[in-house]
């Protein structure tokens, strides 16, 4: 049984209670730290065997950055999804913004991610994640995500944060990504012509109103 209280700590078999994920899409070890609605903490134990890992240069293995964003948007997912009444439904991205990556992450490194609510609404939400090895930043930034309806979690174990996107229903997607667009339009957010786009069109860094 997944603890429910805060400050709760979750063990592997807990976390994969309440994600769909599992090895090697799995990246958040253990969670040290829950409070629901508002932040969370958990560990990434970097190895050398890590499949993951970039070798490129003949130089130190590195896990690459797109594996710790992952790791952040996965713990955000943990933190939402703790919550009973959204344990069937599915987080996914509609935006990552202002995404700083500090230095390099080896095999041997603990990684600290930390992650608080800046906002949360009944279908999307904002968080503001870093990691930390020894106590110094090597990646922040702020992730916006939208919630789908319920759904046979079976059908998603083993597949990333980033993908399950991909099979949410158009209808919810589209009433999701109106509302996230909606928000930023009303705070008077600009679009940051340099963003990149993911894959499924919704602009990284800033969306356009």
């Amino acid at each position: 049984m997944v603890p429910d209280g805060p400050d709760a700590p979750l063990d592997t078999a807990a976390i994969e209670q309440i994600l769909p994920h599992r090895s090697p899409f799995l990246f958040v070890d253990r969670v040290t730290e829950l409070e629901l609605d508002k932040r969370i903490v958990g560990l990434k134990n970097v190895s050398l065997n890590e499949r993951y890992l970039s070798r490129s240069g003949g130089g130190a293995p590195v896990l690459p950055p797109t594996i710790l964003t992952e790791a952040i948007a996965q713990l955000g997912a943990i933190l939402i999804l703790a919550k009973p009444e959204n344990r069937q439904r599915l987080p996914f991205f509609a935006g990552i913004e202002r995404v700083r990556y500090r230095r390099p992450v080896h095999p041997g490194d603990v990684v600290v991610i930390e992650a608080h609510v800046v906002r949360l609404r009944s279908r999307m939400g904002m968080l503001k994640g870093v990691a930390r090895v020894d106590g110094v930043s090597v990646l922040d930034g702020t992730m916006t995500f939208a919630l789908g309806p319920p759904r046979d979690v079976a059908a998603d174990i083993g597949r990333p944060t980033t993908d399950l996107a991909f099979d949410a229903h158009p209808a919810e997607l589209a009433r999701s990504r109106a509302a996230v667009f909606s928000t930023n339009c009303d705070e008077g957010r600009q679009p940051s012509p340099a963003a990149p786009k993911l894959q499924f069109g919704t602009q990284v860094g800033g969306i356009a109103c």
